[in-house]
């Protein structure tokens, strides 16, 4: 059964998906990128985070399916592109805008949050609360808010090649976004970067709201894991096909 690497968003941490994972009969890991969580005040670098997920990969065995949300998913791009042999299959939520507008928004709001961390984080947290049902806000501030490193973060993103990288990985890739999220925007030339890539729309739902059944997310991770499972021995000389995986309809996929 393959198993789950789940990377959180900015200023966040790895409990963001203890909801997530709570529904999963697979084995997961959900990491702490630097500048966050257990790694607060750490510097942030796009190469530092691989590292952590491909650390997080090889205490699973070496090969896994890696799930991001918005920075985890840019991040969960780069690990693809870099270590392709260990990411199994690739699901990037919320993560598909290279809009310039966007970023400059971003890089003010990323500045003027680390002249003041703890009033951005009480912010944050408040933000979470409004808008997230009671189980997911409190699994989204449980690991500790980290505004103090947006502005590297914000950087480490915008001088990454995502599309690049998606050309680059070879394997399966899942571009899973809510359907009222901003950041679906450049979603069509992501997904046309894709060599293997398929666009899911979550009915309703904002860049966050994705979290808000974590139930339903759950089992939607879990079906695109399966489609990416190790096949079972076929034929009667016991031979399967490295690296195979079986579809939704029983056929390779």
């Amino acid at each position: 059964m393959r198993p789950i690497v789940f990377l959180h968003g900015i200023r966040v941490s790895a409990t963001m998906w203890d909801p997530v994972i709570d529904h999963l009969d697979r084995p997961a890991k959900a990491v702490d990128l630097p500048g966050h969580g257990t790694r607060a005040g750490e510097p942030f670098s796009m190469d530092d985070a691989v590292s952590a997920v491909s650390a997080a990969i090889d205490a699973l065995g070496g090969r896994a399916v890696v799930a991001g949300l918005s920075l985890g998913g840019y991040v969960g791009m780069a690990t693809a592109e870099r270590f392709p042999d260990k990411v199994a299959g690739l699901v990037a939520m919320g993560c598909t805008s290279r809009s310039q507008s966007m970023l400059g928004v971003y890089r003010f709001a990323a500045r003027l949050a680390a002249r003041n961390p703890a009033r951005a984080n009480r912010i944050s947290e408040y933000g979470f609360r409004r808008f997230l049902p009671a189980p997911s806000a409190a699994a989204m501030v449980a690991g500790g808010l980290s505004c103090e490193v947006l502005p590297q973060v914000v950087e480490a993103v915008a001088a990454h090649d995502q599309l690049t990288a998606l050309a680059a990985y070879p394997g399966r890739v899942w571009l899973v976004n809510g359907s009222r999220d901003p950041f679906r925007a450049d979603e069509r030339d992501f997904l046309r970067a894709c060599r293997n890539g398929r666009l899911i729309l979550i009915p309703g739902r904002g860049h966050l709201g994705v979290l808000a059944a974590p139930g339903s997310l759950a089992r939607l991770v879990d079906d695109l894991c399966s489609q990416v499972e190790p096949c079972s021995p076929v034929g009667p000389g016991g031979w399967s096909e490295p690296g195979c995986a079986s579809g939704p309809d029983g056929f390779p996929g």
